[in-house]
């Protein structure tokens, strides 16, 4: 049976970000995509002009309705708004604690002229009550901040925040992406219970890219659908990125829009017949 991933997750209009993003790569990753929306946006490649959350009990009945019927084998949560729809939904998640978790804490679009949150202020003690249910939380460099409440400047800084956000935030992993800081290699700090690893791949200077956030944690969440362990899958999802990266789509004037199924020959090896 074909294993699903689910994102509860929010909608850009532009096709670039959100469920959007996240469907195109649950099935580059060969889970079925499904999908609750949390919120919409009114958005385009320019940036995030607003926010308008779902009530709370749609979203978890939407998201419920998937749970009980489909083969759901993980799930991928994004930008959620408000502290209640994260309260919900994580008393909804706390019914499934054997089923993968990957918890993307997105607060802020990178291009927000309007100044518009993807979630309120009060959502964070909230979203921390979530990482704690996480098989693994993939925040940027400045949700890493939010989360922890410090600065992240170098990298041993993002080292550190990735063990706290396991050891204090009581996630199972945490990968700290790395794509704020400066250098010529982008390098995201995977932290486990007893382990770190360094994934790095080469900078791609003057692309400004749109949904790479949404696309790496959905990629991750869509191998661990599929049997993959949380490092195994990050590793993949992150060569994955990369390719795709090289071949990103440009959509709308200013903006490159990930798209995995762009990325060429790197796919899951075919099972040999018998």
């Amino acid at each position: 049976m074909t294993p699903v991933a689910l994102t509860i997750a929010g909608l850009d209009p532009s096709g670039g970000a959100g469920v959007a993003a996240d469907l195109r790569a649950f099935g580059a990753a060969g889970a079925w995509g499904a999908a609750a929306l949390s919120l919409l946006t009114v958005q385009t490649t320019d940036g995030l002009a607003s926010v308008h959350p779902i009530e709370p009990a749609l979203v978890v009945a939407q998201a419920r309705a998937v749970l009980d019927v489909e083969n759901v084998r993980a799930v991928k949560t994004g930008a959620l708004g408000s502290r209640e729809i994260v309260s919900a939904v994580t008393a909804l998640l706390v019914e499934h604690p054997r089923l993968p978790l990957v918890v993307d804490p997105v607060m802020v679009a990178t291009r927000s002229p309007a100044g518009a949150r993807l979630a309120d202020a009060a959502a964070l003690d909230a979203q921390r009550a979530l990482i704690g249910r996480a098989w693994l939380v993939t925040p940027n460099l400045d949700e890493a901040e939010a989360l922890l409440e410090r600065r992240i400047t170098t990298r041993e800084a993002q080292r550190e925040a990735a063990r706290e956000l396991v050891r204090s935030l009581g996630a199972r992993a945490a990968l700290v992406k790395g794509g704020h800081l400066e250098g010529p290699r982008s390098v995201d700090v995977l932290a486990t219970s007893s382990e770190l690893f360094e994934l790095s791949s080469p900078r791609r200077a003057g692309i400004a890219l749109h949904g790479a956030g949404c696309t790496l944690a959905a990629l991750i969440a869509g191998r661990m659908a599929k049997g993959a362990s949380t490092v195994d899958a990050a590793r993949w999802a992150k060569r994955r990125l990369t390719l795709a990266v090289g071949r990103a789509a440009r959509v709308g004037g200013r903006l490159h829009v990930v798209d995995p199924s762009l990325s060429g020959p790197l796919t899951a090896p075919r099972p040999r017949a018998s």
